[in-house]
């Protein structure tokens, strides 16, 4: 198992595609180091996902991100083939051709980069609605505009970094970026004071931060470990029905994803599109009763827990309803 440097990668520590004999880290070749770059890349990586908590920590064992609002997406690049998958595993390659071309130049035989796909705004802030016109209504479009914000580094030329520290995976990841790329951008570490850093990112219209312990491995999962704050919360959601006014879908009925305990229902943020998309999607998964014991509301078409939409939201009622929510959009991935 390589360990991770004590110092800082720099670019020409890491060994490029023409050179197969280079290490890793270190100065002279080793003839055994080939070897390594056979190794094939590990199977589909779940990916480590941050707790949700209403304070953003702060000590020196924290850094922060910018949280990014957009798909998640995991990148294995082998021999300068890339495959692109979502945080549930999907092959999303075709969907974003251009990332693919950025990540497929990267000087690496083999890795697994960590990171967010997004579109931004003229201001550079990340935009999920206008990810979702990129890629198109009904999901047959690419998404050329979009950009990857890489952040983790899991898997090197044959070295396995999870059971590395973050500070040591974030060296490696920086040294195999380039930083001129206007498609493949490192996601910038912050440190400071965790409430501070999400005041100035709140006061820029973003959506939060994510705090990570700089001397933890990587785990999949959800994890205390990484940690979100948001400046608006928002969640993911299951729909388990909806409403119609004058033949148009005008509101959903939603529930949590892993419990399905209902939190009520959102009947805004839709446009005439989203709404008639999101009826199409929901009518294959209508059934006669409740998803859920001992719901009883009149007037309401109930479906199968099988659609997932983002939903934002300002806090929980007493009776564990969520506190005026507002639909952003369907998660497809």
């Amino acid at each position: 198992m390589a360990k991770p440097p004590r110092r800082r990668i720099q670019r020409g520590n890491v060994a490029s595609p023409k050179a197969t004999s280079r290490p890793l880290v270190g100065k002279k070749p080793d003839p055994r180091q080939a070897a390594l770059f056979d190794q094939p890349l590990p199977g589909w990586i779940e990916p480590c996902l941050p707790t949700l908590v209403p304070k953003a920590p702060t000590g020196p064992e924290w850094v922060h991100e910018v949280k990014w609002d957009g798909y998640r997406l995991s990148a294995y690049i082998e021999h300068g083939e890339v495959t692109i998958r979502t945080r549930r595993g999907h092959d999303w390659t075709t969907r974003f051709p251009a990332i693919a071309k950025g990540l497929a130049t990267l000087p690496v035989h083999s890795a697994v980069v960590d990171g967010e796909a997004v579109v931004l705004d003229e201001e550079g802030r990340p935009d999920f609605g206008a990810l979702q016109v990129a890629l198109g209504v009904k999901g047959r479009l690419a998404a050329d505009v979009a950009v990857f914000y890489a952040f983790d580094l899991l898997f090197l030329d044959g070295h396995d970094l999870r059971l590395w520290k973050l500070e040591g995976r974030r060296d490696a990841l920086e040294a195999v970026l380039n930083p001129t790329s206007e498609t493949i951008m490192l996601s910038v570490e912050i440190e400071g004071d965790g409430p501070t850093i999400l005041r100035h990112a709140c006061e820029h219209g973003l959506e939060g931060i994510v705090s990570k312990r700089r001397d933890k491995p990587y785990r999949s999962g959800r994890r205390d470990e990484w940690r979100k704050t948001k400046c608006v919360q928002s969640d993911t959601f299951l729909v388990i029905g909806y409403e119609k006014t004058a033949g148009t879908l005008a509101s959903i009925r939603l529930a949590h994803m892993d419990t399905l305990i209902p939190v009520g229902g959102v009947g805004t943020g839709f446009t005439r599109t989203s709404a008639v998309d999101l009826e199409r999607r929901l009518k294959q998964f209508i059934t006669d009763k409740p998803p859920v014991t001992g719901m009883k509301d009149k007037g309401v078409i109930w479906t199968k827990p099988k659609v997932r939409v983002e939903v934002e939201y300002r806090g929980w009622t007493a009776d564990g309803s969520l506190r005026h929510p507002s639909f952003k959009g369907v998660r497809e991935d």
